[in-house]
């Protein structure tokens, strides 16, 4: 498997999953504003017409894309680490409830605050949104230590990534006690620590 992803983008979780699971892997950056891979300099968009991030080409040379269906199937593969509940059980829909919440409420929140095009208005507006998600997310999350069940699951993976973008644009998830020990906890995880060093985030040293 080949996973195609942008340091510190969204692309971040399946990559940690990846690490998470112990699967033999390659992995190449991707420059979204030319659109090529950063190593080969291939157009991106010859393995992936839509043009972003994440990419997972399989072994068999099929393509898979968005992130919730690469964590899936890369949780489904490797099942006995419980990255997510059975399929078919209260806890699986549970984590889909949960994906498709941090997709669409929280990831897409963040969008206009790293577009140069969007107005201050929306900019605002959009600020005033995260405050409301973040605060629903603390008082869900409270002290458990994770967000589906007793285990690290694909959920953890993508809350972790999107929380790192606070960082980025003025937003101090210090305001939420619970959500700043969630990430420091996740953020100390082996996985998580050599995902981060492999995309350029933290020190390889």
């Amino acid at each position: 498997m080949k996973l195609y992803y942008a340091p510190g983008a969204c692309s971040l979780a399946p990559h940690i999953v990846l690490e998470e699971g112990g699967f033999t892997y390659e992995s190449e950056a991707i420059d979204l504003r030319g659109n090529r891979t950063t190593s080969s300099g291939k157009d991106f968009s010859e393995i992936n017409p839509k043009g972003y991030v994440p990419t997972l080409v399989l072994d068999d040379g099929q393509v898979l894309t968005e992130g919730p269906a690469i964590n899936q199937y890369l949780a489904d593969r490797v099942s006995e680490k419980k990255l997510a509940p059975p399929n078919g059980s209260m806890e699986r829909y549970r984590l889909q409830e949960w994906l498709t919440f941090l997709g669409t409420e929280l990831h897409k929140s963040f969008s206009p605050l790293f577009n140069p095009a969007a107005s201050d208005d929306w900019k605002k507006a959009s600020m005033e949104t995260l405050d409301r998600r973040l605060t629903y997310i603390a008082q869900q999350l409270g002290s458990k230590q994770f967000l589906v069940g007793d285990n690290f699951t694909i959920a953890d993976a993508y809350l972790f990534t999107v929380l790192g973008w606070g960082q980025y644009v003025g937003l101090d998830i210090g305001k939420w006690p619970a959500l700043k020990e969630y990430h420091g906890r996740i953020f100390m995880r082996p996985a998580v620590q050599a995902t981060l060093k492999a995309e350029g985030l933290i020190p390889s040293a």
